[in-house]
């Protein structure tokens, strides 16, 4: 009687952990046939390689002139140590390592770009340089008379009349709204002179008088 007491709870043993384990070794088999699945169903993807081909320059527009003041940056390719941010000196000048002193003022972007590759060929194969005006500071307007902030500002880009009364802070009391214009200069070095009707533009009326600034335009408020 003991012996067959004893054979059972060996039995009750074994049979207590078949059912602790048969979960586990269940969960861990449904787990290898479900990424083998999801292996074989995926497409192999071919690694990216690295393109070995260097980006070329954009092309800039040519019709912007650079000028005393504005910041270029100017990038040559796979050259960090010539590569810099630099401003357009009061000479009209920047300095590069060893393309030296290089005139900027009065050239375009593109322009510069091939005179500064020309003076490294010497010392690098096939540079390619490319220059971007990052601030032009050399495009002033000059705002006069009865404004809160008269003084010369960067000319922004389509920046009008009413853009520069505002950047000036406005009228001051005694300003004369229908009586403003703007001095330009003209071809044969004369000057134009352009009036606006404040009370009229902001009415509607006349709008065209509210024209876009030019660099070295002066705007008059009596």
């Amino acid at each position: 009687m003991k012996t067959e007491f004893s054979r059972m709870f060996r039995n009750s043993q074994v049979l207590a952990v078949i059912c602790l384990v048969l979960p586990f070794s269940l969960s861990a088999q449904s787990t290898k046939v479900a990424s083998a699945m999801n292996n074989a169903a995926a497409p192999s993807v071919p690694e990216a390689r690295p393109s070995s081909v260097p980006m070329s320059a954009k092309s800039h527009d040519d019709t912007f002139v650079i000028g005393v003041d504005d910041v270029l940056a100017v990038n040559v390719w796979k050259e960090p140590d010539i590569s810099r941010s630099i401003p357009v000196r009061s000479d009209g000048k920047i300095s590069l390592p060893l393309a030296g002193e290089v005139t900027a003022a009065g050239q375009t972007p593109k322009r510069l770009e091939v005179e500064i590759a020309k003076r490294l060929q010497n010392y690098i194969s096939e540079p390619e340089v490319t220059v971007i005006v990052q601030e032009i500071k050399s495009q002033k307007i000059n705002i006069l008379g009865q404004v809160t902030r008269p003084g010369s500002y960067p000319l922004a880009n389509t920046m009008t009349i009413l853009d520069a009364i505002a950047l000036a802070g406005g009228f001051r009391d005694f300003a004369k709204q229908k009586g403003i214009y703007v001095l330009r200069q003209s071809a044969d070095g004369g000057q134009v002179r352009l009036p606006f009707n404040y009370k009229d533009v902001i009415k509607g009326k006349n709008v065209k008088q509210n024209v876009t600034l030019e660099p070295r335009d002066t705007v008059v408020i009596p």
